[in-house]
């Protein structure tokens, strides 16, 4: 069973806010609080509008332009559902997706859901070494994938791949896997054809599951604010009140309504796209349209064909379409709303686009997987919307709190003062799977989720992130812990130590790049330590520069000082 921190490590909103200190300084939305319905499970809260929307439409394939109604979507997550619990998923058992967008993904994260399983994503482009450590860590039961990745599911560390006998699983086999492409005469030795179970399932014939507020639906892996990935358990109840936070209400932060269509470009297993694209449209019971990745002309050309009206981007795919004349071919006249989240987004890069969509109301909004995650939203996406701010990310989300504190002191900051930004409410996390002491270090005493960000709050109570306590590189939104590299790096004989920063990039935002302390005697050069590491890693997480030096500077507790090589950085940019 999943495990999180000891009770006293996360108690209740009302609890902690009973023995806050009340010099605090605490901000709330301008929006009223709402009733949220955690006691629904996510799977009955999203598709509540399914009975009366039965025949609006809810998924768009673009790959393959089919549309999937409400009613259709519903029927065949049960029927997912129903092919998952055959196949011996039970409540609280783990199912890994390893899938890129697709209607499948939909079909078997609400499939899991349904049974109080919980679904953990990766991206199927990383390395077998990684994909294997959050199937070990995430104690997946079953992954559902494309064929072309079933390969690195055979790598020796994964256990044997099951084979069908007998029209079950052989009992002998460790691990099942579905493939969403073929049938079962296509499909990979061993393997399972996914829709082949699925249409054969009976979704009415599903096991009775009574499902709390906090049983775990999800579990996306992050690094927190520094350190290797851990797995954030978020529940039902958190997640119904996060989207809620977002879209429900009679004025909401993000106001999207039935008709609207979702561009779906943004990774389903990257928390932004799950949370506020997929699970936000179909509360709303607006569309969303799939695509299997980012290719300009294919979005550009969904976009017209589909009537594209809420668009969620991150910003190096704002620099796209701000720079690319292609634009000027397609009728994009149908988007009224750009929602930019996962790093900042300057103001150069919005005037940029909006010049090209002129049209539409331009915003950013503020999260973190372990927050649940949106913390803010820009008040420019309310169906009352005001002004929107030049680096701004809105007000805090309603039903929670927001305190600023110096990160030395701890102490509570008030109006125009930045430091750390610290959220509280019943969308946080539940905690770090089996890891009550990383918990601990993020939720304090008192319930207050510690971001690492550094921010300050206005006079209108709008957030604006300045600066980052936490380690984390963010290449086009992606997370980069620069732990995990260093831990690979130091592991070749060669090297004798180092460590990974941040350097600025107009396209990506940051790459990572290494300081390199070569081992005694040893004479390895630049592009051995980048192959080294390119064999291990996704793409996004690759060096683009190695600095040989004859030191990593450390403080007293052998920790590293990054800012100081982040300074030799921007001399030598300067220079």
């Amino acid at each position: 069973m999943i495990t999180v921190a000891a009770p006293e490590a996360q108690p209740q909103v009302a609890a902690a806010a009973a023995v806050a200190a009340p010099e605090e300084t605490v901000f709330r939305s301008k929006l009223p609080d709402i009733d949220i319905p955690t006691h629904l499970p996510l799977h009955d809260y999203c598709f509540s509008r399914a009975a009366e929307a039965a025949g609006a439409p809810c998924l768009i394939a673009a790959a393959t332009g089919r549309t999937y109604t409400y009613a259709e979507t519903r029927l065949l997550c049960r029927k997912a559902a129903a092919c998952l619990h055959g196949l011996g998923v039970a409540q609280g058992d783990r199912v890994m997706l390893l899938l890129q967008n697709s209607v499948e993904f939909v079909l078997a994260f609400f499939g899991a859901s349904f049974l109080g399983a919980v679904t953990t994503a990766a991206n199927p482009f990383c390395t077998p070494q990684e994909i294997h450590k959050q199937f070990s860590a995430s104690g997946a039961k079953v992954v559902v994938t494309h064929s072309a990745y079933v390969a690195k599911l055979r790598h020796g560390a994964f256990p044997r791949i099951g084979t069908v006998s007998g029209g079950g699983v052989d009992g002998n086999a460790l691990l099942t896997v579905l493939t969403i492409d073929g049938d079962a005469a296509d499909t990979p030795e061993g393997c399972l054809a996914f829709w082949e179970l699925l249409t054969s399932g009976d979704g009415d014939a599903l096991p009775e599951v009574s499902i709390s507020p906090d049983d775990p639906v999800a579990l996306p892996f992050s690094s927190g604010t520094t350190g290797l990935p851990k797995g954030v358990v978020l529940t039902h109840g958190g997640q119904v009140t996060n989207v809620a936070q977002q879209v429900d209400g009679a004025n909401p932060n993000l106001y999207m309504r039935e008709g609207d269509v979702a561009l779906c470009v943004l990774p389903l297993f990257h928390i932004f796209s799950l949370n506020s694209v997929l699970l936000c449209a179909m509360r709303a019971g607006a569309a969303v349209m799939l695509m299997p990745k980012f290719e300009m002309g294919a979005m550009l050309e969904g976009i017209q064909r589909w009537r594209v009206t809420v668009a969620a981007v991150v910003p190096p795919l704002v620099l796209a379409l701000a720079k690319n004349p292609a634009l000027e071919k397609y009728d994009l006249s149908s988007i009224r709303i750009v929602l930019s989240g996962a790093a900042p987004l300057g103001k150069d890069l919005v005037d940029a686009l909006r010049a090209r969509v002129p049209q539409a109301v331009f915003g950013q909004g503020y999260g973190m997987t372990e927050a649940g995650p949106v913390l803010s939203m820009c008040p420019a996406f309310a169906k009352e919307p005001a002004p929107a701010k030049p680096g701004s990310c809105g007000t805090v989300v309603r039903n929670a709190e927001l305190k600023v504190v110096d990160p030395d002191t701890g102490l509570s900051l008030g109006r125009n003062l930045p430091g750390e930004i610290c959220i509280r409410g019943p969308q946080i996390m539940k905690g770090y799977l089996n890891d009550p002491e990383a918990t601990a270090r993020t939720i304090d005493v008192h319930g207050w989720l510690h971001t690492g960000d550094i921010g300050y709050v206005d006079d209108d109570d709008e957030v604006f992130i300045v600066d980052r306590v936490k380690e984390l590189i963010k290449f086009k939104g992606f997370q980069v812990p620069p732990a995990e590299l260093e831990a690979l790096l130091v592991a070749h004989p060669s090297i004798a130590d180092a460590a990974v920063v941040p350097q600025k990039d107009e396209a990506a935002g940051e790459v990572p790049v290494a300081f390199v302390v070569r081992a005694a005697d040893a004479d390895i050069a630049e592009d051995a330590i980048k192959e080294f590491i390119s064999k291990q890693v996704v793409f996004y997480k690759r060096l683009h520069k190695v600095y040989f030096t004859p030191s990593i500077p450390k403080s007293a507790s052998g920790k590293i000082l990054r800012r100081e090589l982040r300074a030799k950085l921007a001399a030598a940019a300067t220079a």
